[in-house]
């Protein structure tokens, strides 16, 4: 297979965790056959000082003209502490999910059994834990109407029924291959936008019979995923409760280096770790690249090439096993890997098969 890859490593760690991702990848097609070429361009912070765009159309054109998109993060400090600030790095991003009209988020949240230990809940909750968050990606108050002066400021919370069915689609159709359960989370008590979400989901429920639906305010299910985690098969949101479920969701598997996810719709899929651009880290050879190398694994699967995505599995689950970890998930005593001495070795252990 012929794949065309857009590159984009963006801020912070990015670069660090960019690297070893296309290094992966390339391993990996070797391996199996498959020309693979890259197509590196810039965003966020990066883009900004370079052209003064966080999403610039050369870059715009870049992902459009390929096959899938490897992202890693955007983001630094010297915008986030600047409320005036007329242009984000962050903007570049919402840019980008706009223009590829990526509307599916897809982040898996599971446990890896030799780091039960790191998560912050007790093993006997979060061991066997493995769900799915579809956060819906380019509507709600992200997107919707702005305004802000020094008295006062809204967002708003934009839904129409078109976007909600077709996000609802996305999530029932993981469930239909997974445990058949779907858990829509919205807050329907409250919030107008919301109730036309479940209105939209318990009208959608009667035509996939085979898949148990039950719905559940966001609060509830933020305290439900630190309860009982393994609860949950399939949970579909909107795009503000879907960013910050998958940041707790994070916690279940004890860093939030680990968790991948793809951002699929109408144009080029993007496929990204959760984690953001940890600026802090930038060039300290520390930033863990296991969420970033699981992307390529989710991306390979996107192109039904299951073979390669289960070998990457494989080889982070391996590198976990020998204790070749970045700091923050090493055992007490473990030997010091940094970024590209997890990366390196990940690679090896593919060629090596």
């Amino acid at each position: 297979m012929d794949l065309k890859i857009a590159v984009l490593a963006g801020d912070g760690i990015g670069p660090e965790i960019s690297e070893q991702g296309v290094a992966v990848m390339t391993a990996v097609c070797e391996k199996f056959g498959h020309q693979v070429t890259y197509q590196y361009a810039i965003c966020g912070a990066d883009a900004i000082d370079k052209v003064g765009d966080p999403f610039p159309e050369d870059t715009f054109k870049a992902c459009m003209e390929a096959d899938a998109v490897l992202f890693s993060a955007v983001g630094d400090p010297k915008f986030d502490n600047d409320p005036t600030a007329k242009v984000r790095p962050e903007q570049g991003l919402l840019a980008m999910r706009k223009k590829l009209g990526l509307y599916a988020n897809v982040r898996p949240v599971e446990t890896f059994e030799c780091l039960i230990h790191k998560s912050p809940l007790k093993d006997e909750l979060v061991r066997g834990a493995d769900f799915i968050c579809i956060r819906e990606l380019t509507g709600g108050m992200y997107f919707g109407e702005k305004y802000q002066d020094d008295e006062k400021a809204y967002d708003t919370n934009f839904y129409s029924r078109a976007e909600i069915e077709r996000i609802l689609r996305v999530g029932y159709a993981y469930a239909q291959r997974r445990r058949k359960h779907l858990t829509v989370v919205d807050k329907a008590n409250v919030l107008a936008s919301s109730r036309l979400w479940r209105q939209v989901a318990k009208e959608m429920a009667t035509e996939y019979p085979d898949v148990q639906t039950d719905f559940m305010y966001v609060d509830n299910a933020a305290m439900r995923m630190i309860q009982d985690p393994r609860f949950f098969d399939v949970m579909v949101t909107e795009n503000t409760f879907g960013d910050i479920l998958t940041d707790e969701g994070s916690c279940i598997s004890g860093s939030m280096g680990l968790l991948p996810s793809a951002s699929t719709g109408e144009h080029t899929p993007v496929f990204e770790p959760i984690h953001g651009s940890w600026p802090q880290a930038k060039g300290l050879n520390i930033a863990n690249p296991l969420a970033q190398i699981l992307s390529v694994a989710m991306l390979f699967e996107y192109f039904n090439l299951e073979a390669e995505g289960k070998l990457i599995r494989e080889a982070v689950n391996a590198s976990l096993d020998a204790n070749v970890r970045t700091p923050e998930i090493q055992v007490e005593g473990g030997a010091k890997y940094g970024t590209k001495e997890v990366g390196a070795w990940i690679v090896d252990y593919i060629k090596k098969k």
